[in-house]
């Protein structure tokens, strides 16, 4: 065999390997990524006997993914129940309103009024959040347990 035929050879193989390699990369590159969620925090205040203070729950997180945020589904729930709710239950549950803040973030709040009538038939305790991000893209992720907080009368 010639050296000039080893050598195209040799250069062919680097070429291909080349090409190769970087539609590998541009392939990674495409691949959506799974949104965060960042600071995610809740608070409930219990409403006043006399009406003086407006009973809420309040959910508040930041959530990030390189194609932008389509939406955040939420769900409280009270460690005493036992529930562990899954992704697929998420899907239907009530939605945050998200506010963008960047072109891959959003803060999304979900705020749920409190009478004290429906306080007075809460369980008392620890609740959990479980909240299900979808971004622009179609990657979703499910955070069982994205905060906590305490029910108190």
């Amino acid at each position: 065999m010639s050296k000039r035929i080893v050598v195209s050879s040799l250069i062919g193989a680097v070429v291909v390997g080349g090409i190769a390699a970087g539609g590998i990369a541009m392939a990674s590159d495409s691949a959506p990524t799974e949104p965060t969620l960042e600071n995610a925090s809740a608070r409930y205040v219990a409403p006043s006997p006399d009406g003086g203070i407006t009973g809420s729950l309040t959910f508040t997180a930041d959530v990030s993914d390189d194609s932008g945020i389509r939406g955040l589904k939420v769900l409280a729930w009270p460690a005493s129940s036992k529930l562990d709710p899954t992704e697929a239950e998420l899907r239907r549950a009530e939605g945050a309103t998200c506010s963008s803040t960047t072109d891959e973030t959003s803060r999304c709040t979900y705020t749920l009024k409190v009478t004290e009538k429906e306080a007075a038939k809460l369980d008392q305790g620890t609740w959990y959040v479980s909240a299900r991000a979808a971004a622009k893209d179609g990657g979703t992720t499910f955070v069982p347990r994205a905060a906590t907080f305490d029910v108190r009368r």
